[in-house]
């Protein structure tokens, strides 16, 4: 069982791809974020228990969140609004930006 689990997780590591190799513009992601920030939390913690944190998320993740958002797929009044004006390239870029983020734990309780 050991050895299957080992190749098993070696498998899965070289199937996903490094963070680097995702498209993207992490600098020009920190700029567009700004915005986020108002919700979302300086360089993605919220401070706000009932919005998400993004820092640290996985890139795929946030891609297709924003992409969802933007075509409509993904329901949200604000973030439907807030995704109807990125182009594709300001949504690899603000995945690449939040998913290189340390994201921090808070305790929801004490908020």
């Amino acid at each position: 069982m050991k050895l299957q689990n080992t190749l098993m997780i070696g498998l899965l590591a070289i199937s996903v791809p490094p963070l680097h190799a995702y498209k993207g513009d992490a600098s020009a992601g920190e700029a567009k974020a700004v915005v986020c920030a108002a919700c979302h939390g300086q360089g993605g913690n919220s401070t706000i228990p009932i919005n998400p944190s993004l820092a640290g998320q996985n890139y795929t993740y946030l891609e297709r969140a924003l992409l969802d958002y933007r075509s409509g797929a993904r329901k949200n009044a604000i973030m439907n609004g807030q995704a109807a004006g990125l182009s594709d390239d300001d949504i690899a870029n603000l995945a690449k930006y939040y998913s290189l983020q340390s994201g921090k734990l808070v305790n929801l309780k004490a908020r």
